[in-house]
């Protein structure tokens, strides 16, 4: 039988034709990108702060409060290390999140990596090492863990109420919500964090320091911090540079950065320099790398060869130097250009009730106060209410101490099991929880000794009830029994400093500078941006000099070795450098491109080279709108190694021309429309702001700049005073016609 072909409209009604077409499909449609933000982003944004790179309270972030949790719940604390694959593999029922990530968490953790301060846990094995980045740690497989002593402080008390606890990602557990620590271990270990639009970074304070300054704050609210906490102190070492005011800042807002240098010593029989701790905030490949790349480039030459000799006694790296070196000038000027001397930086962000907040110390201090002064209520309340229920139990077989025959009476002639406890009830006149706990005691119990002795716990159990309720009712008992435990802590777990505080090195700069060769040099600057550091010798020597095409020579100085240079740049900034980091250089090479030696900004041009030794003078600003601007040289000074200084001039009027002088003199401007003015600058006064607009000095007609400026010299001008004027701004003067000859040269 034929089958009935189906019409288009059967088709389509069956999703079969051609010309289905699906509602929406390949259209655009438009969202409000804000409702998207919020529907899509925000909630990952929270995730990530909340429950990944931001520390709670108790110093620790979910990641590793699950790795440690499930340790303790492995009996780790007390027995016998366990392969890490294990504690790994058992982490993942509540840290789902793959075995590499909970692995690379416990690494940090280790005794072994040398991260913490006091690491939390007990490694065996390879776990590789904080100040290296080459140094892998080995296989979970390879190595084995347990928890640390301190741990002990970590969970103490957890299993007595002391904090909440919530079902894991699965529901098959509970796992705590915070750790109920007997110590501020937010500030003791160091933690790091970057979230979606903040980040945390917890340096390390010495765990004696922290606590004394707990206890201080405990029993004076306006304790000054800095009394009692001198400083961070880090894991692995070095020397810190005190400065008081950063410290008080940091202790203050919780934000700030903190300088450390590298530890060193002098090995004179074989004339090398040992480093065996380093800053925090670099390795050992990083600070080597540099230190090739500065002997490679020619500013290092005191170096003969530079090595890592790390070993199973910890970090060395090694500096051979060449013959008749001096060690300590040499450290100074590797403080500078290397990682050996680095700024750690301080952001103590923390989440606070699942807020994130940024504290300072004694903020800090005081939110962990408050955390563990309601553990300690929780497990007072836990233990009073264990008492009163055991007084309760207690009271109960005190009235059958008046008859134990009658108890045993009722319990034989009771016909069922289930009328023992109603029939006791009836009989003593007790309730059912002391009826059923007398029911079970053990026949070989119900004789006068064993029940006098149970007896005679319940004063002992009053008194201690008593107490209970006197802490929970009174905070100086519950402030007791914190500095109480903090003590505790401090004579179990307590170190020496491992950074050295380094209170005197304001004079460091100094001496390096006072080792570096002191010579006469002639410096050359050109109209594109080359530079020429030449000796007197050389240039007597020498011929014309080898210039780009087009190229010309716009600045020649006498100056020394250890001379200040400023080059200012098209882009308002100005970077600084040395003579004598440039080479001794001929007549004959080109020399160096600025812009591309000092890391020019892309696009950005050298338009002036100021040289210097002591910061005295000005620089002087001549602008195409007629202005001058006459800044104070000391305002170019810095007490850091700064290299880039941006609003160096002011960029409200394209620049004409820039001088430095030491001291005030004559110049002649010259603008478009033919006019000259003679300015001295000692007619206007100086400003220490860099960017200063200036100082009307010439009048200009609409249409007409500063075309060129250059020093007034004597006999230049026929009758110079017609170019002068007693007030400014002024408009100047057209050139006169006995001056026109080849006198004049701008």
């Amino acid at each position: 039988m034929a089958r009935k072909k189906k019409s288009g409209e059967e088709k389509k009604s069956e999703g079969l034709g051609s010309d289905t077409h699906i509602l929406g499909a390949g259209e655009v449609q438009p969202q409000i990108i804000t409702e998207t933000l919020e529907t899509n982003y925000m909630p990952y944004v929270m995730s990530v702060i909340l429950s990944r790179a931001i520390p709670e309270i108790d110093g620790f972030k979910p990641s590793h409060r699950k790795l440690l949790y499930t340790m303790y719940l492995m009996g780790l604390l007390n027995g016998t290390r366990t392969k890490s694959a294990n504690i790994v593999g058992r982490t993942m029922q509540l840290n789902p999140h793959g075995d590499a990530a909970i692995y690379e968490t416990m690494v940090r953790l280790t005794r072994g990596n040398e991260t913490l301060l006091h690491p939390f846990v007990d490694s065996k094995g390879n776990f590789g090492k904080a100040y290296s980045k080459n140094m892998a740690y080995a296989a979970s497989r390879y190595t084995e863990a347990k928890l640390d002593k301190i741990c002990n402080e970590l969970f103490k008390d957890i299993d007595k109420d002391t904090v909440d606890f919530v079902p894991n990602y699965d529901n098959t557990m509970k796992e705590p919500t915070l750790f109920p620590v007997t110590f501020p271990n937010i500030l003791v270990n160091n933690n790091t964090g970057i979230a979606v639009g903040m980040a945390s970074n917890i340096c390390s304070f010495n765990l004696n320091e922290i606590c004394e300054t707990t206890i201080a704050l405990i029993k004076n609210p306006n304790h000054d911090v800095s009394e009692t906490l001198k400083a961070p102190d880090f894991s692995g070492g070095g020397l810190l540079l005190y400065d008081k005011e950063k410290l008080d800042e940091i202790y203050k807002t919780g934000k700030g950065s903190i300088k450390v240098r590298a530890r060193y010593s002098y090995d004179k029989s074989n004339n090398c320099i040992d480093i065996t701790e380093i800053p925090p905030s670099t390795t050992s490949e990083a600070i080597i790398d540099k230190i090739i790349e500065l002997a490679k480039t020619g500013k290092l030459k005191e170096i003969s060869d530079v090595r890592d000799e790390t070993d199973k006694s910890g970090l060395k790296i090694t500096i051979d130097l060449k013959r008749g070196v001096d060690q300590e000038a040499l450290m100074l000027k590797l403080f500078q250009k290397t990682p050996l001397e680095d700024a750690t930086p301080c952001n103590f962000n923390v989440l606070i009730g699942g807020v994130p907040k940024v504290l300072g110390v004694s903020e800090i201090l005081d939110e962990w106060l408050g955390f563990r002064s309601e553990c300690i209520k929780r497990r007072t309340a836990f233990n009073l209410q264990k008492a009163e229920d055991r007084l309760h139990l207690l009271l109960g077989l005190q009235k059958i101490l008046l008859d134990i025959d009658k108890a045993i009476k009722i319990i034989r002639e009771t016909r069922e099991e289930a009328e023992v406890v109603p029939n006791l009830m009836i009989g003593f006149g007790i309730d059912e929880i002391q009826a059923e706990y007398v029911a079970e005691i053990k026949l070989r119990h119900l004789n006068r000794e064993y029940i006098l002795k149970r007896l005679n716990d319940i004063e002992e159990l009053k008194k201690t009830i008593d107490d209970m309720n006197d802490i929970l009712a009174h905070k100086e008992r519950i402030q007791n029994i914190i500095v109480s435990e903090l003590r505790d802590v401090m004579k179990k777990y307590g170190q020496a400093r491992k950074t050295e505080i380094l209170y005197d090195y304001s004079e460091d700069a100094a001496e390096y500078r006072d080792n570096t060769p002191d010579y006469p040099v002639r410096l050359f600057f050109t109209h594109d941006g080359y530079f020429k550091k030449i000796t007197p010798q050389s240039l007597r020597m020498s011929g014309k000099h080898k210039l780009k095409e087009n190229d010309y020579i716009t600045q020649e100085t006498d100056a020394s070795n250890t001379a200040e240079l400023l080059f200012f740049s098209d882009k308002c900034q100005t970077y600084k450098s040395r003579a004598c980091e440039f080479d001794d250089t001929k007549t004959s090479l080109l020399g160096d491109y600025i812009p591309s030696k000092l890391d020019f900004d892309s696009g950005e041009n050298c338009v002036y080279m100021a040289v210097t030794i002591d910061y005295k003078g000005y620089m002087l600003f001549f602008f195409e709108n007629g202005k001058v601007a006459k800044v104070d040289m000391s305002s170019y000074e810095t007490k850091t190694n700064r290299k880039k200084l941006i609003n160096a001039y002011s960029d409200k009027s394209p620049l004409a021309a820039a001088f430095a002088v030491t001291e005030d003199t004559d110049f002649v401007i010259k603008s478009t429309s033919g006019r000259l003015l003679i300015f001295n600058s000692g007619s206007i006064a100086s400003k220490t702001t860099k960017n200063t607009q200036g100082v009307a000095v010439m009048n200009l007609k609409k249409g007409h700049r500063v075309a060129d400026v250059s020093y007034y010299k004597d006999g230049m001008f026929v009758k110079p005073q017609r170019y002068k004027t007693k007030t400014l701004p002024s408009a100047g003067a057209i050139l006169a016609a006995e001056d026109s000859g080849e006198q004049m040269s701008f």
